[in-house]
C-alpha cells in the first residue's frame, strides 16, 4: 500500500518548525531529509526513522517495524501529533547522522 499525499502533508506540517525539511517520492513512499541527511521516511502512512542510538534514547517507547519487505527495521514514530516532540527527535538525531 502506498502512502497518501494527505499523510505526507500532515507530517510536513508537523515538521514545519524545522528548517531544511525535504522529501523525495520513491515508489509510492517518501524519503524524508533533514538538512540534506536522510532521517527516515513515510511508509504505508507511518513515519519511520533510522534506528540510531539518539532516536532510541529519545523515544519513550521503541517499536521496530519494516518499511517494506526485505528492508531493515526502522523505528515507528508514534507521537506524530506533537510538533515539539518531532523537532526534538530530528534535532537529536541530526548530530549522529
Amino acid at each position: 500500500m502506498a502512502s497518501s499525499q494527505e499523510y505526507l502533508q500532515f507530517v510536513l506540517e508537523q515538521l514545519s518548525d524545522l528548517e531544511e525539511i525535504n522529501y523525495r517520492a520513491m515508489m509510492g513512499e517518501y524519503i524524508i531529509y533533514y538538512r540534506s541527511k536522510i532521517i527516515g521516511g513515510i511508509y504505508d502512512d507511518r513515519l519511520l526513522v533510522k534506528p540510531i542510538k539518539s532516536a532510541i534514547s529519545y523515544m519513550p517507547t521503541v517499536t521496530y517495524e519494516l518499511p517494506y519487505d526485505g528492508a531493515k527495521e526502522m523505528l515507528l514514530v508514534e507521537e506524530v501529533d506533537s510538533k515539539e516532540f518531532l523537532a526534538g527527535l530530528f534535532n537529536a538525531m541530526y548530530a549522529e547522522l
